[in-house]
């Protein structure tokens, strides 16, 4: 038998303690989330440019899901970045929005690149985001 090893999600190294306390609201949205200075997943950029096309054209998650035939739910798991989506799912979720597959990928390819030419440069030793695979 294999040992068990516990899950710690990123971000959560604090003692009780420390995680009972209020954050600084003038610390800004970036203290509050853990993983604001990585790299997003493709899913959160893809999920990101859905988000901000359905706000665009001020359409409910609903409206969206009901023409690409897939459910509310899944579609705001989609935005959140929570799901991965497969190319069938973002042709269907793209032509909702009224666009092209190639123009939504696009949108989160370019978004990637100005996160990533953004971000510092790794140091020497550090390591590169790694997938965990079960």
């Amino acid at each position: 038998m294999s040992d068990v090893v516990p899950f710690r999600p990123r971000g959560r190294s604090q003692s009780s303690a420390e995680s009972a306390r209020p954050t600084d609201a003038a610390a800004g949205d970036r203290a509050s989330r853990p993983d604001a200075d990585r790299v997003p997943l493709w899913r959160e950029a893809v999920g990101r440019e859905m988000r901000r096309e359905r706000q665009d054209r001020r359409e409910r998650i609903s409206d969206i899901a009901d023409r690409a035939g897939i459910s509310p739910q899944y579609l705001s798991e989609l935005e959140r970045g929570r799901k991965d989506p497969s190319s069938e799912v973002m042709e269907a979720v793209a032509g909702a929005l009224g666009l092209r597959t190639v123009d939504l990928a696009r949108r989160a390819a370019s978004r990637l690149d100005r996160v990533v030419h953004a971000a510092p440069t790794l140091r020497p030793g550090t390591s590169t985001p790694t997938c965990l695979a079960a």
